[in-house]
């Protein structure tokens, strides 16, 4: 009780009659907790949670038998040959659109008549929630290649009509059955097998067989048995394994967004830890007091802790329902940008679980109290005459600010030391100990920055902007611990805005740069519908050849991407007709050969050209030998060359047409690269060729329509980074506003003096707005020098070892400028309320208060 009772007459009435600073303190807080719960519960919803409807309507199934292209049909009837009991399941899996809605779905082809006593996938049974026609008919129905069946969830009935587009063909289909889905996350277009082939024209080929094996044998030995009987280029591989890859393959995005959230818990604990700190100066005398009638030390400890503990509280149960809020919209960022760059999915609900109610109160709570421990020790551990002394505290920051910008230097050149270190399992570990490492050592150097520039302005702003910005400064450089705290706070928040803006600017610089000479044809065909980088439909190989006859065109350069498992992780295997001629600028080869010498080595024959990804991911190089499954054969490939791209971080093979079309006789392409004489318009070119593809449903654009779309993507791709660093700024806003509001209160004798001699309130007005000002220039100038220092570990070190791009270094000059002033005018109008509240002391009162 008697420690209860000190709690509440420290610490408990004095924050009750400052409501406004403690709600700025725990808003703080508050944003910090909401960012990382907002990251948290979008990642799970849009990756975390990744199962797609393909990998949920896969039944209970054990194993699967895939190969790169697809699995010849002949391989199903090899395994029903064999002596085992196994359950066979072929299925065909690709993607529809339905063109009223835009919705894109799986659409999914299964045996039906095998998999019709299935208990997992009764599929005879489809339309039973729904049906207007019995089993028997419905699989009467299956003859029938117009016949689908689909999730309850998208609202159709049996018997109607719909209409999809699959590859650049819409055709009409009539629904025979609804099953029950949940909550629309597992709805697909499910079709006979036949059907399914005949919609995508993949005959002869399966993606995948599904196997369910007996329990025993272990799977392991399954698996064993299973390798022996099948063709070398097929693997058999437990079910569900493409799903596990793309989670892995997601690991890297998901780490570092989830770093990105953080910065604001970082702001936000300067900010606790300079609320403590004003604390413990405020109520020095307190302090003496209650030490000197007998308090512990640890009483003081526990009092302080407790202060910022109930600050950490009140922000995290304000920052679970802001964080709920939050992930709506950070969920859809993020899932567009997973299926731009990585993989096609849709995101799950969001759930804010037992387990992300503790994260938010271990978060809040724990970086409060940790923030505040320092002060609240040393609080605890001076004695009842030094509690009482007035400037001790600042003193000692003083005398040490030689020794802190020693150490600040020593892990400067550790983080220097880190930055060169590997990756550790995939992850830049050292990356971010050397980011670490920079901003402690940013911290640390503060104080000394801090003074040394307050102090020589001093003279220097009396002249420019009058005696109130004298005394500002010399304000600032007296009062140095908390001034450093404060501008180590905003100038945490603006150094990751530049680092990131620095990255993202030079970035986007880079792929502009990269697409100007990887854009070399007039236009470009893909099939319509959504794009993802997993989804690969075709265009009828009947349409590029009657565009390659159009009198305007003077050549068509046909592209065929798949998607394939390398070494148990996804990458895109790609060909092209090198015989295409095309103008370009520079070499995009790691070799710096000229491009023509390079496609040249690869023309019909068994050599191939990867990505910067490809050869980070998997430690190849050139001159190395991969070996790929294609379509049920194993084949040797030499690495030609190694070529920038920054189209997505899956990592790409690039082949000869001709080469791929031997493995894999497919000739339907993805897209379609067109070229138009020198001596036709392009107008009417495009005009003939939207002409001869009347009846497909094919996109065209021209080479500036992609560089606009890839730009708009990337802007897509970085919102949510731009949102992160955004609610870091406005924690420490709000922090420099509250430190504020406490100095005034703090100074209240020294400002009430001023108006006693002689001084207007205008004047102390501008003494407290210049004081803004000056915290908001000295963090501007901290940060941009921080900021410049962790873009270099962005750039150099975390994004190569994260995704294995080169990104060439640019100062985005504009962005930097316009984001600084915005940030600067913010500090300064932090400063209003803060600067209200000083003119309106009494100076009669305040001098005579004590």
């Amino acid at each position: 009780m008697p420690r209860l009772l000190l709690f509440y007459r420290l610490m408990v009435r004095p924050l009750l009659r400052e409501p406004v600073r403690a709600t700025l303190t725990v808003l703080a807080v508050a944003l910090g907790v909401a960012v990382v719960l907002a990251i948290e519960l979008s990642g799970a919803a849009a990756t975390g949670s990744f199962r797609s409807s393909m990998e949920t309507l896969a039944g209970d199934n054990d194993l699967e038998i895939t190969a790169s292209g697809g699995v010849p049909e002949d391989v199903v009837g090899l395994v029903a040959a064999l002596p085992y009991s196994i359950r066979i399941s072929p299925r065909i899996e690709d993607y529809a659109i339905i063109p009223d809605t835009k919705k894109s779905l799986p659409l999914i082809g299964a045996d039906f008549v095998a998999e019709g006593n299935d208990p997992q996938m009764d599929f005879s049974n489809a339309g039973k929630l729904q049906a207007q026609t019995s089993s028997e008919e419905a699989f009467e129905n299956l003859s029938d290649n117009k016949s689908i069946w689909v999730g309850e969830s998208l609202g159709y009935k049996a018997g109607e009509r719909v209409d999809l587009l699959i590859n650049d063909q819409v055709r009409e289909y009539t629904v025979r059955g609804v099953y029950a889905d949940s909550n629309g996350n597992e709805s697909a277009i499910l079709m006979d097998i036949a059907a399914a082939q005949h919609a995508l024209t993949r005959y002869g080929r399966v993606d995948r067989i599904l196997l369910k094996v007996p329990s025993t044998p272990t799977l392991d030995e399954w698996q064993q048995s299973l390798r022996t009987a099948l063709p070398a280029g097929v693997d058999v591989r437990p079910q569900g394994t493409g799903t596990n890859e793309n989670r892995r393959m997601l690991a890297a995005f998901r780490w570092n967004l989830r770093l990105l959230s953080y910065v604001s818990l970082v702001v936000g604990s300067f900010l606790i830890y300079n609320t403590i700190s004003v604390s413990v100066v405020r109520r020095r005398a307190e302090i003496g007091i209650v030490r000197a009638l007998g308090a512990s030390r640890g009483a003081i400890l526990s009092a302080f802790v407790g202060e910022a503990g109930c600050f950490g509280l009140a922000g995290a149960l304000i920052g679970l329902p802001l964080g709920r809020f939050m992930a709506t919209g950070a969920v859809k960022l993020m899932a567009s940008t997973v299926e731009s760059l990585y993989v096609s999915s849709r995101p799950g609900s969001i759930e804010l679980s037992l387990s992300f109610v503790l994260l938010a109160l271990t978060i809040g709570v724990g970086v409060a109290t940790g923030s505040a421990y320092s002060p609240a020790r040393e609080a605890s551990l001076v004695s009842p005459v030094e509690a009482m002394g007035r400037g001790r505290r600042e003193y000692d920051v003083r005398v040490q600010k030689g020794r802190d910008l020693w150490l600040a230097l020593v892990l400067g050149l550790g983080a220097a030391a880190a930055s060169r270190a590997p990756a550790i399992g995939g992850k830049p570990l050292f990356g971010y100990l050397a980011a670490i490492l920079l901003l402690v050592a940013s911290a640390l150097a503060t104080p000394a920055f801090v003074y040394a520039l307050a102090s020589v302005s001093s003279r220097l702003l009396g002249k420019l902007l009058g005696v109130e910005a004298m005394l500002a400064s010399r304000s600032l450089a007296a009062s140095l611990r908390r001034t450093s705290v404060l501008v180590g706070a905003l100038s945490t928040a603006i150094a990751m805005m530049t680092a990131v803006g620095i990255m993202v600017g030079s970035f986007r610089e880079t792929v502009a740069v990269w697409m100007d000479d990887q854009l070399p044809a007039d236009l470009y065909m893909r099939p319509a519908g959504s794009a993802a980088a997993d989804r690969h439909p075709t265009i009828s190989l009947g349409l590029a050849e009657e565009i390659e006859k159009l009198p305007g065109v003077a050549a068509v350069e046909r592209l065929r991407a798949y998607e394939i498992q390398y070494q148990d992780m996804p990458a895109t295997m790609a060909s092209a007709n090198l015989n295409v001629l095309r103008a370009h600028k520079d070499s995009d080869f790691f070799s710096g050969r000229p491009r023509e010498q390079v496609l040249g080595e690869l023309r019909d024959s068994n050599a191939v050209v990867v990505s910067e990804p490809f050869t980070y991911k998997h430690g190849v190089k050139t001159g190395d030998v991969i070996t790929l499954s294609l379509g049920g054969k194993q084949a040797a490939f030499r690495i030609a060359d190694v070529y920038y791209d920054y189209s997505s971080e899956r990592g790409s093979i690039l082949m000869d047409r001709k080469t791929m079309l031997r493995y894999l006789p497919d000739p339907a392409p993805s897209n379609l690269a067109i070229y138009v004489s020198s001596d036709a318009k392009l107008e009417t070119v495009r005009a003939e060729i939207e002409q001869a593809a009347a009846g497909h449903r094919v996109l065209l654009f021209t080479n500036r329509d992609i560089r606009t779309e890839a730009i708009r993507i990337f802007d897509r791709t970085f919102a949510i980074t731009y949102a992160l660093e955004a609610v870091a700024v406005i924690v420490a806003v709000m922090g420099i506003a509250g430190a504020l509001l406490a100095l005034v209160i703090d100074r209240r004798r020294e400002l009430g003096l001023l108006q006693f001699l002689g001084g207007t309130r205008s004047q102390v007005r501008k003494l407290i707005l210049v004081e803004a000002g000056l915290l908001g220039l000295l963090a501007n100038l901290a940060g941009v020098a921080l900021g410049f220092g962790l873009s270099l570990v962005l750039i150099y070190v975390i994004n190569k070892q994260s995704f294995g791009w080169t990104i060439q270094f640019h100062w985005p000059v504009e962005i930097l400028i316009v984001a600084l002033t915005v940030v600067y005018g913010a500090t300064v109008l932090a400063g209003l309320y803060p600067a209200q509240v000083a003119v309106r002391l009494n100076p009669l009162e305040v001098v005579h208060e004590e």
